[in-house]
């Protein structure tokens, strides 16, 4: 154990005192242009309508939306002093409505502020709960179903829910269905996508009637399912249920544009899955602890990634290869927003949000400065090093002198 007169020392390893002093020094950095909020950030969001800002969800239970131009990050719904982990932006019966997930097991929809207002303006400031998870709400999902609006939303109770958004009524009452796996585990929903080549056609349904979603759990399980309107059921006869492809809990799921499937997961690994092979492995990307989030460039082929040990990774969609590291985080690295124009912006738990290029001019840019920062490093480490230290020239004439004595 460590031993010092600072009461902030008391029952901290070595270890975790120089982690501690490696995250402070690293808090003042620059890279990715940090916009610092006051709370850890758990989720963000890609507003289409608001280019160049992005929506975050944070651990004080305050969703703001931070522009990247400017260092403005405004508070636009506040629904409760615990953490939100998920966004999704649907509309409730017309209005096009924020919804946030939270620790304790409600989901919040406000009315989304229009470009300029913010949440002190809001004079229809109409708060709805959506109540069917007995745990954290972890994950959400907007929907169009028979061309009617509905969210999904997964739990740590190992629930799925449907709610119907056509109506006030139907969007603050029951849900139209709760679905969970059809071995009866409990393990958490970490991730709910829409299958973008929809229904497939050997499936018993009629046309539009529904959609296909797959989810991902913290027991590894990948799994697909489909649901309209009247009913939903796990799919099991087309492809094998579940997918098995990780160790270990899978946190995203990312579809690129041929349908292939990206995974982030806790073994280490980013994978793509290729849907023609069964969904088989044909890409992994290893890296040195969990993978929180992961992101496809397809016009850049490009896959982003967001790990815990606080790097961001820009990876070659094709080779795997990887191409760039980003660090500036000090803390976890949470969730990847693709932002156009801007490439991605990142956000994590030591509350800063940060915007990356995919750009090999701008990734070229970055390890330059890297590079410049630690030359300056070395350079000033010599500089102090040189103090009451002696030249080869002095040993020799302090060495002279010592015989003299003799």
């Amino acid at each position: 154990m460590s031993r010092s007169d600072d009461p902030g020392h008391y029952f901290q390893t070595t270890d975790s005192l120089a982690t501690s002093e490696r995250k402070a020094a690293k808090a003042n950095n620059n890279y990715g242009d940090p916009r610092r909020l006051s709370s850890k950030i758990l989720a963000v969001l890609n507003h289409q309508s608001w280019p160049g800002e992005v929506i975050v969800a944070e651990a004080a239970g305050v969703v703001r939306r931070v522009n990247l131009s400017t260092s403005t990050a405004r508070p636009i719904a506040r629904p409760r002093s615990s953490p939100l982990t998920s966004l999704a932006i649907a509309p409730r019966a017309g209005v096009p409505t924020l919804y946030a997930a939270c620790w304790d097991k409600l989901i919040y929809g406000t009315p989304l502020p229009t470009s300029n207002s913010t949440l002190q303006s809001l004079p229809a400031y109409q708060p709805h709960e959506l109540r069917g998870h007995s745990d954290f709400v972890k994950c959400l999902l907007p929907a169009q179903i028979a061309g009617s609006p509905v969210l999904l939303s997964g739990g740590a109770d190992g629930v799925i829910c449907v709610w119907d958004l056509a109506s006030v009524a139907g969007s603050s009452g029951k849900p139209l269905h709760k679905l969970s796996n059809s071995a009866g585990g409990k393990a958490a929903v970490q991730c709910l996508v829409l299958d973008p080549l929809g229904v497939p056609p050997d499936l018993d349904e009629p046309s539009g009637s529904g959609v296909v979603v797959f989810s991902s759990s913290s027991d590894r399980e990948i799994r697909r399912w489909f649901i309209s309107r009247e009913r939903a059921y796990e799919l099991a006869e087309s492809i094998e249920t579940p997918i098995l492809a990780h160790e270990t809990s899978v946190y995203k799921l990312c579809f690129d544009s041929e349908g292939d499937l990206w995974t982030a997961s806790a073994d280490g690994t980013a994978k793509h899955l290729v849907r023609e092979r069964g969904w088989e492995v044909d890409t992994v990307l290893k890296h040195p602890d969990f993978v929180r989030d992961v992101v496809v460039d397809d016009a850049r082929g490009m896959v982003v990634t967001a790990c815990r040990d606080e790097e961001v990774r820009v990876w070659d969609a094709g080779s795997g290869d990887l191409v760039c590291v980003y660090g500036g985080h000090y803390e976890e690295v949470t969730g990847l927003a693709l932002v156009e124009g801007w490439g991605v912006v990142s956000v994590s738990i030591d509350g800063t949000v940060r915007r990356w290029s995919l750009e090999r001019k701008g990734m070229r840019e970055y390890a330059e400065a890297v590079e410049r920062e630690k030359a300056g490093m070395v350079e000033e480490g010599k500089a102090e090093g040189r103090e009451g230290v002696l030249t080869a020239e002095e040993e020799a004439e302090l060495a002279e002198l010592m015989d003299d004595d003799d």
